[in-house]
């Protein structure tokens, strides 16, 4: 281990993913900065992802297994949050930094040593990830984010960052309303461009319909407290290339007219909506499309 490095913990929930387990296995086992532990939530699985757990942690004894009991795929989002947060609660020692790593995720040896360098440069830093790669075609392609918007497949926290921002949302979206929290209470957050991971299935592959997906994005976006206006403007933005887009206004429309809950947390919806005034739309824009300054 690097001298005077950060320590991390990987926290990975994991539904029916014994196909894709031993890959994250061998990312972890290869890094150049390993964790201190890993944690493997088996969320439910109907396959064999509990047995390829079991045989994990035999084999090493850096590695630990939780089961949590699992809830229908329909029920999106909240059942990754409550894995999530059941793993951290089983962290045995105190570390710097808290990842959670999806299952379906792999990356070069030198990719956490990275990231927790990045925290160690910048003391207000407090979610990080690196550059998403998904494959299309073929080719591996980066998969951009607008704003300061950290991929949910592998996100690193600081260890009070993440303390100021639990508990974590037990809904769609909640890794969206964490990186607002965070932002309103002085926490940076960051995508790394130099550090690059592969996310090996792409977002939303495991959803029934992509219509049904957008929907529900619609619904969380309502709840995260998004101006109708920009709204509007994102859906008509990613249905140049995706009808299904559309489905983002059905879905927030409906959440209105049904008067759903929203977030009351005023100072990271207040954080939301300035990054989404019209003065910033240009450069939310450029962000889109990959052409951040």
């Amino acid at each position: 281990m690097p001298t005077g490095a950060l320590t991390y913990a990987v926290v990975t929930p994991a539904r029916n993913e014994a196909d894709n387990l031993p890959r994250l296995a061998a990312t972890l086992r290869a890094q150049t900065l390993p964790p201190t532990v890993w944690v493997i939530v088996d969320n439910g699985s109907t396959d064999e992802t509990a047995d390829v757990a079991d045989e994990l942690r035999a084999d090493e004894r850096w590695i630990r297994v939780l089961r949590v009991p699992g809830e229908s795929t329909a029920t999106r989002g909240g059942p990754v949050a409550a894995a999530f947060t059941a793993g951290i609660e089983v962290i045995p020692r105190p570390v710097d930094l808290v990842v959670k790593v999806d299952a379906d995720v792999s990356a070069d040896g030198k990719y956490f040593e990275g990231l927790a360098r990045e925290f160690q440069a910048d003391p207000r830093l407090g979610i990080a990830g690196g550059t998403c790669l998904e494959l299309e075609d073929g080719e591996w392609r980066v998969r951009h984010a607008t704003g300061n918007r950290v991929r949910g497949a592998t996100r690193a926290y600081r260890r009070e960052c993440l303390s100021d921002v639990m508990p974590l949302e037990l809904r769609p979206g909640w890794d969206g309303i964490d990186e607002l929290r965070a932002a309103s209470k002085g926490w940076r957050s960051a995508t790394i461009p130099t550090l690059v991971f592969y996310h090996h299935r792409n977002v939303g592959l495991r959803d029934e319909s992509r219509w049904r997906r957008l929907f529900e994005v619609g619904r969380s976006a309502h709840y995260s407290g998004y101006r109708p206006t920009y709204l509007l403007l994102r859906s008509l933005f990613k249905a140049r290339k995706e009808l299904a887009a559309v489905a983002l206004l059905g879905g927030y429309l409906s959440a209105a007219i049904r008067r759903e809950p929203r977030c009351n947390d005023e100072a990271a919806v207040s954080y939301l909506r300035e990054q989404q005034s019209l003065r910033r739309l240009p450069l939310r824009a450029r962000e889109a499309l990959g052409r951040r300054a």
